[in-house]
């Protein structure tokens, strides 16, 4: 993977991921912020990759001096802090050597792309410098293994340092131990609880960093002590550190949500090799070895069963609780469970092209896209801390030049200013409620790749969806057969299978299924595909034809029109027409529920569709799609979604095929169905359904309110309550253990009102 720096021209972007199969050499490509991601294909050389793509951008009259990044990663293993994290990634993004850097909360990764004269050692260096002089406690690592923890167990020493320093708070405000007593066992509690604290902070001092939480906790506490208000500097420190605790606990609750989906990978596969069963990485297996999973044993690589049968649990992959009962011949993805009987797998896909591959990396890199309301408050929070600080001084300077308040006075209520005003309710609780509501989408087997997509998909205007594979079940089957005059049956279903046979559409498979019994296999010659017609090829010097009446039309050969609805496919031989072969697909179970659905969320449909115009309109009306286009190439599709967007509308687009992807890119939300979709919709699409099934676009949609909705709560709650104590602390109406609850009892509610997105169920499910 190398990265494109100074390539921020959205249209030569938006061209490339339209045309990526045009440039020889390209596997993939994607892009954020200031970087473009491209994967050159095995064997090809990067530097020609990006010469080609210069030359085919010139095209479109742009000749962009394009510099290369390398990528790495690494690991900022226990940084739980979100306000520490924007700073650690402030400082990153200002390494000279450093193109642009991504660190995903959800699992401590962050992806560093350094300039290609850049030596990584150095950028490993001074990243760990960086992360070392805000949070030293935090290790960073190049390779890291994330596992499920128990924050409880992993802290019981903390635990108890604040159980033990709220005893003797207590203790010293009930018993009489005399003043110096008191102050001299307040002061043991106060460096006890809060060395970490002003240790942190004269670290940020030496720095540069003096606006944070950890500042204002200092300056707050000494001040208390200052002007003798010990008990009250012990109280802020403790809630504090409580505050934090809570923090902690959320953040790791929610990580090990999303972790449950990184443990899909299987750690070794059973392969057959020289009649032997070795056991290997499954990154080492190739595809059409056969391997061996015994019961209670995870299915280690995408397949086709072999030899025997099994109940199989797919719920970590698909949400179903219902065991699927597999026989040969039959798919199966990674990351499954075998439960019954020992079962021959027949690898289809390496791993890194195979489910479990694809649900990690939706999964490790969904949350270093922030949506804009996370944008939006970390940019607050870098205006506000400095605010706070500023307008506590003047209450004290204020007060003093105006003689409006004692000294002792004026400053204990900037004290209590500075403790309301800590930034932590909003920096944690509105990254915390995305990352949450991603992971709770992930729960439901819908892989989101970004905060922004989840953001985005609470907003939607229209929904425009593709029809064969998406709201059908893309399995057709032959329900009727028009002979032509004098044709035998056999004649044409053995031209259908030969001009059908080599092709993976689900229309064509469905015909050489039926067909296989009545044909012979035979070698064709000159055969080629017709995009949207159809297919010709030669057979005994015969022209042959098979495909929609479109191709008939066009080589003049006169067909019989079918009123039917359904998928008709003509044959033609020598000029001469043969007959049609008559298909139906079926419509998935919950489709019309969907459509329903989304009218009452306001949300208007339209149906895009390659099929006859009366197959589409019928089955639109039937479903009561808003609009419905048939007959459309994907470049038509595409055109329609741009006439759809000239309203400004927020537009998603549904498909599953490689056909859908130029609109799947050019939406403003792409989603692709993801258990029988191609790879290519599926690397195009913003939003991944898992299963296949239509009815998680609903649950999607829930979830995605239902984030947006706790988000805003959260702010409006803690803006509220902030603004209300920090009237009441200028005016000298709060005291400082007022004051802590304005800080860390906002946190704490707004942290533990986030994680309620986790355990939130689609009305859908209800």
């Amino acid at each position: 993977m190398i990265g494109l720096k100074g390539f921020e021209c959205q249209i030569c972007i938006d061209d490339l991921k339209k045309h990526k199969n045009k440039i020889n050499g390209l596997k993939s490509i994607s892009s954020h912020d200031d970087i473009v991601e491209i994967e050159a294909k095995e064997g090809v050389d990067e530097d020609e990759l990006v010469n080609d793509i210069q030359d085919h951008l010139k095209h479109l009259g742009h000749d962009h001096k394009i510099e290369t990044a390398y990528n790495s990663i690494l690991y900022l293993n226990g940084l739980n802090c979100a306000d520490c994290a924007g700073k650690i990634m402030d400082k990153i993004d200002k390494l000279d050597e450093v193109a642009d850097a991504n660190y995903n909360f959800a699992t401590q990764k962050l992806s560093v792309w350094y300039n290609s004269n850049s030596d990584f050692s150095s950028v490993f260096h001074d990243v760990n410098s960086i992360v070392k002089s805000i949070e030293p406690d935090v290790e960073v690592t190049k390779n890291h293994i994330l596992e499920k923890s128990s924050i409880f167990e992993e802290n019981k020493a903390e635990i108890l340092k604040l159980l033990g320093v709220f005893i003797i708070l207590i203790l010293s405000q009930v018993l009489d131990l005399g003043k110096s007593l008191s102050f001299a066992i307040l002061l043991i509690a106060y460096l006890v609880v809060g060395y970490e604290v002003l240790l942190q902070s004269i670290k940020n001092l030496k720095s540069g960093e003096i606006f944070d939480e950890n500042f204002l906790m200092a300056i707050a506490s000494i001040g208390a002590i200052i002007i003798g208000e010990i008990p009250e500097a012990v109280g802020v420190m403790l809630f504090y550190s409580v505050g934090e605790f809570f923090e902690d606990l959320a953040v790791e609750n929610s990580r090990n949500s999303i972790k449950s989906a990184l443990d899909l990978k299987a750690q070794y596969a059973n392969v057959y090799r020289d009649e032997e069963i070795i056991e290997v990485d499954p990154e080492d297996v190739e595809i059409g070895e056969i391997i061996l999973v015994k019961p209670g044993e995870k299915i280690p690589l995408d397949g086709k069963v072999y030899e025997g049968s099994s109940y199989i649990d797919t719920s970590s992959i698909t949400g179903e609780s219902v065991p699927l009962y597999v026989s040969p011949g039959d798919q199966l993805n990674s990351g499954c469970i075998n439960t019954d009987s020992l079962i021959k797998i027949q690898v289809t896909k390496t791993y890194s092209d195979s489910t479990v591959a694809k649900i990690i990396d939706l999964v490790e890199n969904a949350s270093s896209r922030k949506s804009k309301t996370e944008k939006l408050i970390t940019k607050f929070a870098k205006i506000y801390t400095p605010l706070v600080v500023f307008f506590a001084v003047a209450i004290v300077f204020v007060s003093s030049i105006f003689n409006i308040l004692e000294f002792k006075e004026a400053v204990f209520r900037a004290l209590t200013f500075l403790v309301v005003s800590c930034p932590c309710a909003f920096v944690i609780s509105v990254p915390l409620s995305v990352f949450a509501g991603i992971g709770a989408a992930s729960k439901s087997a819908i892989f989101v790749k970004g905060g922004n997509y989840l953001e985005a998909l609470s907003s939607i205007d229209k929904i425009l969806m593709d029809k064969t594979g998406t709201i059908t079940m893309g399995e057709f089957s032959v329900v009727d057969i028009d002979l032509g005059e004098g044709v035998d049956k056999k004649e044409l279903l053995e031209y259908a299978y030969l001009g059908e046979k080599n092709s993976t559409h689900p229309i064509a498979k469905a015909v050489t299924d039926f067909a296989k019994t009545y044909a012979e296999d035979k070698e064709v010659e000159k055969q080629k595909e017709i995009a949207g017609r159809g297919v010709e090829y030669y057979l005994d010097n015969k022209k042959v034809l098979i495909g929609n009446k479109k191709l008939l039309d066009e080589n003049n050969i006169e067909a019989k029109n079918i009123s039917e609805s359904g998928v008709s496919v003509y044959v033609a031989a020598d000029g001469k027409y043969l007959g049609s072969i008559l298909l139906k697909d079926s419509l998935r179970e919950n489709t019309s529920f969907v459509i329903n659905k989304l009218k009452s969320f306001n949300i208007k449909t339209i149906l895009l569709s390659g099929d006859r115009q009366e197959n589409v309109e019928d089955l639109g009306e039937k479903l009561g799609f808003d609009k419905y286009f048939g007959g459309l190439l994907p470049e038509d599709k595409v055109r329609k979604l741009e006439e759809e967007r000239k309203d400004d509308s927020i537009l998603a687009f549904v498909g599953d095929g490689v056909n859908d992807v130029p609109v799947l890119a050019g939406a403003d939300i792409g989603i692709a169905m993801g258990a029988l979709g191609s790879d290519s919709a599926i690397e195009a699409a913003d939003i991944v359904l898992l299963t296949d099934d239509i009815g998680k676009l609903i649950d999607g949609i829930y979830i995605s309110r239902r984030t947006k909705k706790i988000v805003y709560q959260n702010i409006i709650f803690a803006l509220g309550v902030k603004i209300l104590f920090l009237g009441l602390s200028l005016f000298g109406y709060t005291t400082m253990w007022e004051a802590v609850f304005a800080d860390v009892g906002v946190t704490i509610l707004a942290v533990l009102n986030s994680i309620r997105v986790l355990k939130y169920k689609p009305e859908i499910n209800k």
